[in-house]
């Protein structure tokens, strides 16, 4: 081997250390979208619609859920109504389940029929959980579903999961994965056991008492084992509760005034999935308009206009990939982004606070097929966002052929959304709670 000498060494070293540094790659601004529309002077901006959402009491709305999810209230005393139609279609857990149930006795079921499958209808406080997808280290609905089925696994899959040195946890599908902050009040969920001595009644007390407060298991029920809590669905139904602020109520003219976005409401950092302040420090506006030129925008809305908009939207297949969030761009075209609405309405209603007041709030119920990631949120905040700028009636339908998700504003917070119900027969409209 030849050694080099070192003054050449030593040379070749100097050369490296005095070269230029390679040039950073240029600064990738964010540039918002530009609307072409009459009112587009007049809609907000990210930032804008972000701060405006945000800016709300939004704990009332999860005091309220709270106390809907642990049996104090009923989510009809919004809209003043004595009664609710459990599941929207007319149907209990127990009625959908029994035409699924087949004529053939425990002893007599072998094979891949021999196991037991059971049908769980629960309620959990969105704002006591970080989701329901299980992830290390969070506290996840989901996660601690199995873990309270865990007791109830049959000792072939305990001790395979004892070799793979995992967790003794049950295993829970469910009908519809939920957001951190999101609230369920007939979530379905399905576990299945080869074990025979297993009752319903056993596992609706693990759970129950797994966090209590928090979690509900409104009833549970024995179905067959070709029921799937997703795929057997042939409807969703979402409501969003969208409060106003106290001081507004009674004093429009005091919020018309305002005429300027405070950037104080952006609570940076409080919400990971949202807008942050330190993500604006590079947005700019595609024609560079400043941004004194956004001071005049509207920071009030009719709820019939939101109702109007969303309205257009029923009885349509159609494709809502601008509205998702959270997906790969290769699921953004064709089949898999079509979603149909059965139902779409906003109608003003009053909460019910502890303090014996009611705060005003928009309520806004959507029933569809399926419902993709983030979509109802996006959605809301978008048909609060066009109302406000008087956009034309179809609006919300345009965007549907964006090309860039930048077109239809921020999620508004989950802490307003709740999923009220999941259905196993076809929809009937007079279940609606917005008729």
């Amino acid at each position: 081997m030849i050694k080099q000498p070192a003054a050449a060494a030593g040379l070749r070293l100097r050369s490296l250390m005095e070269s230029p540094a390679p040039p950073s790659p240029p600064r990738k601004d964010y540039v918002h979208y530009q609307h072409n529309d009459a009112c587009s002077l007049s809609r907000w901006t990210a930032r804008e619609s972000y701060q405006f959402m945000y800016a709300k009491p939004w704990q009332k709305v999860t005091d309220f859920y709270l106390d809907v999810v642990t049996a104090r209230r009923l989510l009809s005393e919004l809209f003043g109504k004595e009664t609710y139609a459990v599941d929207g279609g007319g149907e209990t857990v127990e009625d959908c389940d029994k035409s699924k149930l087949v004529s053939i006795t425990a002893g007599d079921r072998t094979g891949r029929w021999a196991r037991v499958t059971f049908k769980i209808l629960l309620s959990y406080h969105g704002s006591s959980f970080d989701g329901w997808q299980k992830q290390p280290g969070l506290n996840t609905v989901q996660g601690l579903i199995e873990r309270s089925l865990g007791k109830f696994v049959d000792e072939k899959k305990v001790q395979l999961l004892k070799e793979k040195k995992l967790p003794i946890d049950g295993c829970a599908v469910v009908a519809g994965r939920t957001d951190k902050g999101v609230t369920a009040l007939e979530q379905v969920c399905s576990f299945y056991t080869w074990r025979k001595d297993v009752t319903a009644l056993e596992i609706e007390d693990a759970i129950n008492g797994a966090a209590p407060g928090k979690i509900r298991v409104i009833s549970v029920s024995q179905v067959t084992r070709d029921f799937h809590p997703n795929f057997s669905a042939k409807w969703r139904r979402y409501l969003y509760i969208f409060p106003f602020n106290d001081e507004n109520m009674d004093n429009k003219e005091g919020e018309c005034k305002k005429n300027v976005l405070d950037v104080t409401v952006c609570r940076e950092g409080q919400f990971d999935e949202c807008f942050h302040e330190e993500k604006c420090a590079h947005v700019t506006n595609g024609d560079d308009q400043h941004e004194s030129q956004t001071g005049n925008k509207p920071l009030t809305f009719e709820i019939s206009r939101v109702n109007h908009l969303l309205h257009q939207l029923e009885g349509k297949l159609l494709s809502f990939r601008m509205f998702a969030r959270d997906t790969k761009a290769s699921r953004n075209i064709g089949p898999p982004t079509e979603c149909f609405l059965f139902h779409a309405r906003a109608a003003e209603a009053y909460l019910p606070c502890k303090d014996g007041t009611r705060t005003k709030t928009m309520c806004v119920e959507l029933v569809a097929n399926r419902f993709l990631r983030k979509m109802v949120r996006v959605l809301v905040a978008t048909a609060i966002r066009e109302a406000a700028a008087g956009a034309d009636d179809d609006a919300l339908l345009k965007l549907m052929d964006a090309t860039c998700r930048r077109a239809t504003a921020p999620p508004a917070p989950p802490d307003g959304l709740c999923l009220v119900d999941v259905g196993y027969t076809e929809f009937d409209r007079k279940n609606c709670l917005i008729p």
